[in-house]
């Protein structure tokens, strides 16, 4: 979670990603005012006046409703094991609980690989060291694949998609707050800072691209202190979590900083992922390379502005290398967002959304331990073009299940027969204030998105809303 170097320019050189979420292509690009007083947000929205997507509700199955009793006291037995709060470097690795979670599927409570090929399904990728790692299809909801899904382990800074998907929706992007001492108070030493400075005056928007883009804990703690402070949030956080039916989750701190106790899995990560994807603004964000910053207000000591002042900008990049790209890796073709994180404690930690060939995945990856460079995000690469070639070769393993309230059967849940009456659509935009606690439902969405002689065909199907320190160089 350390700063990273001077940002570079965006190389995304991709265009084919989901279609809601625009390009952020150097060739799809046109700069607009954002995130600073002179600078230009390089962001997905190539047309600004688009109008939000909606998703459609995948209702939770009554199997999964029944198993959410039974996991919350499974939850409560196995915390000790499944904490895995060691170094994750140590010689004596945590190994996962025998028995885990159930929600989604009684297969995702089971230690190992979870994967069931049809017949000409291509093998799973070899070369995978994570402690947890998920494959899932974004708009069926059907897990396609997974390795102790359930296991509760640190996140990481993975866990501000949760933070977002919370708080996003309760102030508009337009909103300004001037930033007091009291709101960079209790962020961890060495965490990842975007630049927030005392009595300097920033809009909301500007906070949100310091979240996504440089993971600023400074910018979670201002987010948190609007938000009546970080306890308020943190509750808040936790009762969306429960609300998710991400029962493995447990918030300490909001940025996703270390802290004794804060666990989450690679099956709750993906709701959030989920959840959040169905809000336009959150979207944006996490599909954003690079964008302007404000800087501090300081005296023009020249020139004929001479003992005024002005504030000029900075230029951040996206911590996610997936999407932008760095030495030994390449933006990843399709990709969209969604977080990346790193901690002493957590280790890499992972959540992506891509689209191929009209498929949407999520893939999430905790922890790998190959030592090889970017291991995080290679391995992430290798379950994505699995996921792609496999995608109608196997059968689920599993469901993401929609939230608490909901009725129905999820399409490809085990067990869930046919796709129940859908809940009522409802549109759920992020920059209207409206709290997002309740009615984000868990799908992101059927969209459509082939590249051919250079031009998008599209198909939409709506969409709807419903303490120790950090290792140098890493996000």
């Amino acid at each position: 979670m350390n700063q990273l170097h001077t940002p570079k320019a965006s190389r995304n050189q991709e265009t084919g990603r989901l279609s809601f979420i625009r390009s952020v292509s150097r060739g799809f690009l046109a700069p607009r005012r954002r995130g600073g007083d002179d600078g230009t947000q390089r962001t997905s929205a190539a047309n600004p006046l688009s109008p939000p997507c909606t998703f459609s509700s995948v209702p939770a199955s009554k199997k999964a409703a029944m198993l959410l009793a039974s996991a919350t006291l499974l939850t409560m037995s196995t915390t000790a094991p499944a904490f895995a709060d060691g170094e994750p470097d140590g010689k004596d690795k945590p190994k996962p609980p025998a028995s885990m979670s159930t929600v989604g599927g009684a297969l995702l409570g089971k230690p190992g690989t979870q994967v069931k090929l049809k017949a000409g399904a291509p093998v799973l990728p070899k070369d995978l060291s994570a402690r947890s790692w998920m494959v899932s299809d974004a708009e069926s909801g059907e897990v396609l694949a997974a390795h102790n899904a359930h296991w509760r382990l640190p996140p990481a800074s993975t866990l501000k998609m949760l933070f977002a998907d919370t708080v996003l929706p309760k102030f508009p992007k337009t909103q300004k707050h001037k930033v007091a001492l009291a709101d960079l108070e209790g962020i961890g030493a060495g965490s990842s800072m975007v630049g927030i400075k005392e009595n300097e005056t920033y809009s909301v928007h500007d906070l949100w691209l310091g979240v996504f883009l440089r993971s600023g804990n400074d910018a979670v703690h201002v987010l948190s202190a609007m938000n009546d402070g970080v306890d308020k949030t943190v509750k808040d956080m936790q009762e969306h979590a429960e609300n998710l039916q991400a029962l493995d989750t447990h918030v300490v701190s909001p940025d996703g900083y270390d802290a004794k106790g804060q666990v989450s899995s690679a099956y709750d990560l993906t709701l959030f992922a989920r959840s959040g994807l169905q809000k336009k603004d959150f979207r944006e964000y996490c599909s954003t390379a690079t964008a302007q910053f404000p800087g501090e207000t300081k005296k023009v000591t020249k020139g004929k502005d001479k003992g005024k002042t002005k504030r000029g900008s900075f230029g951040i990049q996206n911590t996610n290398k997936l999407l932008t790209g760095d030495l030994g890796i390449s933006p990843y073709k399709g990709i969209a967002g969604v977080k990346n994180g790193s901690t002493t404690n957590a280790g890499n930690t992972f959540t992506g959304v891509a689209e191929r060939g009209g498929k949407v995945l999520l893939v999430t990856v905790m922890n790998p331990s190959s030592g090889e460079a970017h291991a995080v995000y290679k391995e992430t690469e290798r379950l994505f073009d699995w996921g792609f070639k496999a995608a109608g070769k196997v059968d689920p393993v599993g469901e993401l299940v929609a939230p608490r309230g909901s009725t129905g059967a999820g399409k490809g849940a085990p067990g869930g027969g046919k796709s129940g009456s859908a809940a009522a659509n409802m549109t759920h935009a992020s920059d209207d204030g409206a709290s997002g606690m309740g009615v984000a439902l868990a799908v992101t969405g059927g969209v459509i998105a082939v590249l051919a002689a250079g031009v998008f065909v599209v198909r939409r199907r709506m969409p709807l809303p419903g303490q120790s320190g950090r290792r140098p160089g890493q996000d």
